[in-house]
């Protein structure tokens, strides 16, 4: 029986840290509006108490339309101007949209202002995963998932900060504008000249806008993409239900506490943060199918039990675990894919996996707001997330199922 090979020691540089401030930035910006909506709400006009949950949840789906559009775009800019620059300047973008949510005076106002916002994050989520794909080729799927935990890092650090500053009478705007200065420092990281010998590596000559394209047509024509394509957006749907909502839905069934809503969201991205970087230094790459179904079904049978749960502390419990299990689907799906498309373009194949993903994300936190709107309350409309991963676990068990099938088929039994 032949050993798999040893674990390389990780090693980081200039861009990987690059990369973990640029989703600590992403995860702050898209975070910050649901742990201040109760308050942001009842300031701007469409207080969730009162009907105003569809309203909430279409924040993100509009901003989640904006994402999309650029990231099927974010392709021919990287191919044009490379991943660096196109990243560093997406998170300028990302960084004045924040700053324009923070002086909105009205509903409609901050709804533009997340577009703009919404419009740099489309970037940041079609080229960070290439951008670390390509530093570490030999292992991606480790360095993406260690790196995709610093997305749960920055929702951690923020709904704590901010959940104490509202506690504290601090206004909702100065929450997001300090947000959108801390977008600085990535910025620095990514479009400061290199030191010769330590440039990121890019094309020689900027890729043709034809052949870009190219990319994408043969990745779409590809059956098996598909799968993965339905599996991210079930994937996103469930993890950002779970973000986007948690807070409100703690302050307005279990206690008005701003702090607790923070709590509750921060419970759920540390055990993101412990999934994903526990997973980072463990897994291997050829795991990785295994690891996202198993996590689907834990997250499954963890998450059925929070409409029913009562007790604050007891649901932050669940909400932990449900991060423990909701960590490696994101990463693992984008990376196991990659392994499962050999050939293909895989900035390409992460930007349209992402597409996946985002609208899954948006339409989720809008259809769980509407169901939570027509049900008398977000606790029936909480029955959406194990929905989403047990689609999730079914579609990459048929894959699985399909490729040790295909196997048995190619070698025999003697």
């Amino acid at each position: 029986m032949t050993m798999p090979p040893p674990h390389r020691r990780m090693t980081f540089g200039r861009f990987d840290y690059a990369a973990f401030m640029s989703f600590m930035a992403y995860a702050a910006g898209s975070v910050a509006v649901p742990v201040v909506l109760v308050s942001l709400a009842r300031d701007l006009g469409f207080s969730l108490e009162r009907g105003g949950l569809t309203a909430g949840g279409a924040l993100h789906l509009g901003r989640s339309v904006l994402m999309v559009a650029t990231m099927l775009l974010c392709g021919f800019a990287a191919g044009r101007w490379g991943k660096r620059r196109t990243l560093g300047w997406s998170v300028v973008l990302m960084g004045v949209g924040l700053a324009l949510c923070a002086v909105a005076p009205s509903y409609g106002c901050l709804f533009l202002a997340l577009l703009l916002a919404g419009a740099g994050e489309g970037v940041i989520e079609g080229l960070a995963t290439p951008f670390v794909q390509d530093l570490h080729p030999a292992e991606p799927g480790r360095y993406i998932n260690f790196t995709h935990g610093f997305w749960s890092v920055g929702v951690v650090v923020t709904v704590l900060i901010a959940g104490g500053l509202l506690s504290l009478g601090v206004s909702w705007r100065l929450i997001l504008g300090a947000i959108a200065v801390c977008t600085l420092l990535p910025v620095l990281f990514l479009l400061l000249p290199s030191r010769p010998g330590h440039e990121y590596r890019e094309p020689p000559e900027a890729i043709h806008w034809i052949t870009v394209l190219g990319h994408a047509v043969t990745i779409m024509k590809i059956p098996r993409f598909w799968l993965f394509f339905a599996a991210m957006f079930v994937a996103g749907g469930g993890e950002f239900c779970l973000t986007f909502w948690c807070a409100s839905y703690i302050q307005l069934t279990l206690t008005p506490a701003a702090w607790a809503g923070g709590v509750g969201t921060a419970c759920f991205a540390g055990g993101m943060v412990l999934g994903r970087t526990g997973w980072g230094y463990l897994i291997r790459q050829s795991h990785l199918r295994a690891l996202i179904v198993w996590s689907a079904l834990g997250g499954t049978a963890v998450t059925l039990l929070f409409p029913v749960v009562t007790h604050l502390w007891l649901f932050c419990g669940l909400l932990f675990l449900a991060g423990v299990a909701t960590a490696p689907f994101w990463p693992s799906v984008q990376s196991y894919c990659a392994d499962c498309l050999p050939g293909t373009d895989t900035t390409m194949l992460f930007i349209l996996l992402s597409c996946a993903g985002i609208p899954g994300c948006g339409f989720f936190t809008w259809l769980m707001g509407y169901i939570g709107n027509h049900s008398g309350g977000l606790s029936r409309a909480f029955y959406l997330v194990p929905a989403c991963f047990l689609v999730l676990a079914a579609l990459i068990g048929y894959d699985w199922h399909r490729y040790i099938r295909k196997s048995r088929t190619r070698w025999p039994k003697k």
